[in-house]
C-alpha cells in the first residue's frame, strides 16, 4: 500500500476524531447535568460552544474535504503520476488538515483559512499531475 493510500485512511479518520474531541467535555457526565447525549447526539452537539464548537465545525469540514482528497489522490495514481510527488502531495494535505484542526480549535481564523487553502491548493495540484 501506497503512503498515499495511508494518507487516504487518516483523512478519513481526521473527522471521528474531531467529533471526539467536540464530545469530550461531555464525556463522562450524566445526560441530566448536560453530558454528552447518545439519544440525540445532533442536538446535543447544536447546543455546543466555544472549542467544542469549532471542534463540531471542524469535523464538518474535515467530511467536506473528503471527497475532493480521495479523488484526487486516486485520480493521480490511476493516470500514473510519479508516486513520490502523490505521496508528498498527500502528506502536504494531511500537515495542513492537522493544522487547520489545530487552527480552528484555538479560535486563529487567519490562520486556519491558509491552512485550509493548503489543503486545497493540496487537492488542485493531485488533480493537475494526474
Amino acid at each position: 500500500m501506497t503512503l498515499a493510500a495511508y494518507c487516504l485512511l487518516i483523512a478519513c479518520l481526521l473527522p471521528i476524531a474531531c467529533a471526539g474531541i467536540a464530545k469530550s467535555k461531555g464525556f463522562g457526565v450524566k445526560r441530566r447535568d448536560g453530558g454528552f447525549d447518545n439519544h440525540n447526539p445532533r442536538q446535543w452537539m447544536n447546543g455546543l460552544q466555544g472549542w467544542q464548537a469549532r471542534a463540531n465545525a471542524a469535523q464538518a469540514n474535515s467530511f467536506e474535504a473528503l471527497p475532493l482528497f480521495i479523488a484526487g489522490v486516486l485520480l493521480a495514481q490511476a493516470a500514473g503520476a510519479e508516486q513520490s510527488l502523490v505521496n508528498g502531495l498527500a502528506i502536504a494535505f494531511i500537515a495542513c488538515r492537522l493544522a487547520y484542526i489545530t487552527a480552528y480549535l484555538a479560535d486563529t481564523a487567519a490562520l486556519r483559512s491558509l491552512f485550509w487553502a493548503g489543503g486545497l491548493a493540496c487537492c488542485i495540484t493531485l488533480f493537475l499531475i494526474g
